[in-house]
């Protein structure tokens, strides 16, 4: 697709996303030709999934010699280990420092793989990363507890790749807090662990999720806008969004941060049903949002279906 790519408008879309790594779906791109191509031709931001296929493979034969076709959720993070996800990253930083692209790596996991990243403002970098909500609420101890409910790709790691990730975010190494939202049916999700697809829903609960952290006072709540607005309008130069300023759409959340409430089957808004926050108590709660100056949810309710397409200042 090398010559689409090239035909991509930079005003209209927002970048290449590139499966470096499988994961749900069928998208792998791992010959480096190919990704040569990519890296030398794309005329936007390339985002990256970085799992390196040819380990994950060798550790899924080992995994499967040992336990069968019914391995244990805990084994995840050994099969779509810390070596796969830091030869593909490393791999997708290097291709960029040679053609000189825009590279945001997508949903770090690992300490190791913050080497590759430079602390600053996002607008001066050539190389970010990213990190999501799940990956700095759990860790691999919690595969116990939730098994396929929190089988993400790139895996949750360990307790030491959890807070290396929230330094890395405190020092601005990563840039951007996203959600990988992928709402599969908890029907999907009760399958063994080869046929339990990856991915969770995550965005109705990410934004109080982060707030929990700052109600304990790991994080500002000025950190938390800037890398789930600010950073994200910053690094994909979207156009008169991300940000509250006048000629700005009205893109709003209003928050009560002292309501507290507990994540159950009867406030889930997803169509899937179901949240890996359940049972869990936020202090904080979403009252309403606005899109374009609209009232899209208000307590509790969906009013309004209110979008347009994303613009962008290149």
């Amino acid at each position: 697709n090398h010559n689409e790519i090239k035909k991509l408008n930079p005003k209209t879309i927002c970048g290449v996303k590139v499966f470096m790594g499988s994961s749900t779906g069928n998208m792998l791109v791992d010959d480096e030709k190919a990704l040569q191509g990519i890296f030398a031709e794309s005329p936007t931001l390339i985002a990256t999934h970085c799992e390196d296929e040819q380990t994950i493979r060798a550790n899924t034969q080992k995994y499967k010699a040992e336990f069968g076709e019914d391995i244990a959720f805990k084994y995840h993070p050994l099969i779509r280990s810390e070596e796969a996800c830091y030869k593909s990253s490393s791999l997708a930083a290097s291709l960029a420092t040679k053609y000189g692209s825009q590279l945001h790596i997508l949903h770090l996991t690992t300490g190791k793989e913050l080497s590759l990243l430079d602390a600053g403002k996002i607008t001066d970098k050539k190389i970010t990363g990213e990190v999501c909500v799940h990956h700095l609420w759990f860790n691999d101890t919690d595969y116990y507890k939730h098994g396929a409910r929190i089988k993400w790709n790139p895996a949750i790691k360990t307790k030491n790749d959890q807070k290396a990730l929230f330094a890395g975010l405190l020092a601005d190494k990563l840039d951007v807090i996203a959600t990988d939202h992928a709402p599969h049916t908890l029907e999907e999700k009760s399958n063994k662990y080869f046929k339990a697809p990856s991915g969770g829903p995550l965005v109705q609960h990410s934004l109080v999720a982060m707030l929990e952290f700052y109600h304990r006072g790991e994080i500002s709540i000025e950190t938390i806008v800037h890398k789930m607005s600010h950073a994200p309008s910053e690094l994909y130069r979207i156009k008169d969004r991300g940000f509250i300023r006048e000629g700005y759409k009205a893109d709003l959340v209003l928050v009560d941060l002292n309501d507290p409430w507990t994540v159950s089957e009867n406030n889930i808004l997803y169509k899937c049903g179901w949240s890996p926050f359940e049972g869990v108590e936020f202090k904080s709660k979403v009252v309403a949002t606005l899109v374009n100056g609209k009232i899209v949810y208000n307590n509790g309710q969906i009013e309004s279906k209110a979008g347009e397409r994303l613009l962008f200042n290149r």
